[in-house]
């Protein structure tokens, strides 16, 4: 199997205390479906912010969650849609409760396993469809003895119903994929716009640890990071629809500069789709067309991006 169809060369997971009872999960190299997870264990509760993309990783994921909290799970939380924070579900059912945004559930329900499709060669395993049980709109505090996991909606963000994982005890933020470290940030789906006003909003929090949801775990210059970005992606997209260029097409002309480091920078090509959208007024989250977009990325990429999942 080669790396591009889905070869599973990425390392595994591993739960690391990053303050009192709050645990980052971190899947290098935070490429495609290579996502990070937290876990919150306080007087008998433990809250899980989000799962993992196959059947093998959230095994493992449940594993090193067991390990530390023996009774496993007792809330677990998605962040956004997307399969590899979703699809691990199952492996905390029944015992766990799902929570998550309602605009992610529903979703969550269209989207399916539909994922799985783009990486046909990832040994995927069993992950069925396993819905939020409890959902909200603006925010929802959970409980794990004193420590509270306060879920604050910030999208459109990444995708149209973001949601962060905000422990104010121990100043751990977990961002799902609003933001990125050392990974080409992913906008196709929610808004540039709409993520520079979460990022705002999350870094009027005052975290000290940020976990992000792919890529090492880092502090507050994690959401600078990911806005520089933001911010040339919008520059980069004014200049093209100036001179008349297709999305694809100012892709190939950009200059990467010092992003050029990031893994997947062939998410500029999707990214660059949404920013265009923007600047006609297509307003944040609205749906795009995702697949003509992923084609373009795979053609900019000259294969099918590489998926260690």
């Amino acid at each position: 199997m080669s790396a591009a169809a889905g070869a599973p060369t990425g390392g595994e997971g591993s739960l690391r205390e990053v303050a009192d009872g709050v645990y980052a999960f971190v899947q290098p190299d935070g490429g495609w479906c290579l996502n990070n997870a937290g876990l919150v264990v306080g007087e008998g509760r433990t809250v899980l912010v989000d799962t993992a993309a196959t059947e093998a990783r959230a095994r493992r994921l449940r594993a090193e969650v067991e390990r530390v909290a023996p009774g496993g799970a007792d809330f677990v939380v998605n962040t956004h849609f997307h399969g590899d924070h979703t699809f691990g579900n199952g492996q905390f059912t029944p015992r766990a409760v799902v929570v998550a945004h309602e605009g992610t559930r529903a979703d969550s329900a269209e989207a399916g396993l539909g994922l799985r499709q783009l990486w046909p060669g990832v040994e995927w395993g069993e992950t069925p469809l396993v819905l939020p049980t409890l959902t909200f709109r603006g925010s929802l505090t959970l409980y794990a003895g004193d420590l509270r996991t306060e879920l604050l909606h910030v999208g459109p963000a990444h995708t149209a119903n973001d949601v962060v994982a905000w422990v104010p005890e121990r100043s751990v933020l977990f961002t799902g994929d609003v933001v990125w470290s050392g990974v080409t940030p992913f906008v196709l789906f929610g808004s540039i716009g709409g993520s520079l006003r979460a990022l705002d909003r999350m870094r009027a929090l005052g975290a000290r640890t940020v976990v992000p949801g792919h890529g090492p775990v880092g502090g507050p210059e994690l959401l600078d990071e990911t806005e520089d970005y933001l911010r040339w992606l919008q520059s980069l997209a004014e200049e093209g629809v100036r001179d008349g260029l297709t999305p694809l097409q100012a892709a190939h002309r950009a200059d990467l500069g010092r992003f050029k480091e990031l893994v997947d920078s062939e998410r500029l090509v999707g990214n660059l789709h949404r920013a265009y959208a923007e600047l006609d007024g297509l307003p944040p989250g609205a749906r795009i067309d995702v697949l003509t977009s992923f084609q373009e990325m795979v053609a900019f990429h000259g294969a099918l991006p590489a998926c260690h999942a």
